[in-house]
């Protein structure tokens, strides 16, 4: 793949696109730190309704979009846009479709309840980000997952993805946060998450379709994982620390000072 290294990040939230948050913060300056220590990257979020397209000057990658993603049965136009920070020079792929992602708001309503489509949501972002890198044509060393909403890639590249030759010399890490969502998914999550490659067998943590149990199977079909955050649910901790995989721990001090950075761009160099 060439001496310089390449590494796709899959994000839930970046700012300026929505508001600062740990995870949000992360994935505006992460891939900026790690495009200056002379890596390439490429950056996805969900087009959430909320982002304001005429501020941060989004548009419509034509030659990308108009491929259409069947979920339970039902055919979803995938629509990629694309932003640039200018300040970090670099740009931001959005995953757009009207029925998932055109609310105004991102995982939960007005309440703080999440969307009973989420699980839907999380299919559509996880199959459209890898179908836009293979159009991209862009073979990624390293895949930096963050956020729940990507938590379906890991199992998608090890099973469904495996032998495209994109993704074959791909290595998946797996950022977990406090982000898990509380409320069960549909019951259905299971069935609609099988897609060519992709048995019943492999998906079996979704015969119980909890956030629990998608982070567990993201951690189990993950290469190397990091704790984002800490207070990463206790049951999801235990279960990944018996994975044995390589893991860097959570630091305060590393994240406030921006060490973090060069503790990532570190760990990516061990795959």
């Amino acid at each position: 793949m060439g001496e310089t290294k390449r590494v796709l990040f899959i994000n839930s939230e970046i700012f300026p696109y929505l508001p600062e948050s740990p995870l949000a913060d992360i994935g505006r300056y992460l891939p900026q730190g790690i495009q200056d220590r002379k890596k390439e990257i490429r950056s996805f979020m969900p087009r959430y309704g909320c982002i304001n397209e005429r501020k941060h000057q989004l548009h419509e990658v034509i030659r990308l979009s108009g491929m259409n993603l069947i979920i339970g049965d039902v055919d979803r136009p995938l629509i990629i846009k694309v932003a640039s920070l200018a300040a970090a020079r670099m740009q931001v792929y959005f995953i757009a479709n009207e029925d998932y992602f055109h609310r105004k708001a991102t995982l939960t309503d007005a309440k703080g309840k999440p969307f009973p489509d989420n699980a839907e949501r999380a299919i559509f972002f996880a199959r459209g980000v890898l179908e836009t890198v293979k159009k991209l044509r862009w073979a990624p060393d390293i895949i930096h997952c963050q956020g729940w909403i990507s938590h379906l890639v890991p199992l998608y590249l090890k099973k469904s993805y495996r032998n495209d030759p994109i993704f074959a010399g791909s290595k998946i890490i797996l950022s977990l946060y406090n982000d898990l969502q509380q409320e069960p998914f549909q019951p259905d999550f299971l069935s609609k998450a099988l897609i060519p490659g992709v048995s019943r067998e492999d998906v079996a943590l979704l015969e119980e379709p909890t956030g629990t149990n998608l982070a567990r199977m993201a951690a189990q079909y993950s290469d190397g994982l990091i704790f984002g955050s800490p207070d990463v649910d206790p049951e999801t901790e235990a279960w990944c620390r018996q994975l044995g995989l390589p893991l860097l721990e959570y630091s305060r001090e590393a994240i406030d000072s921006g060490r973090y950075i060069d503790d990532y761009n570190d760990f990516y160099e061990r795959f």
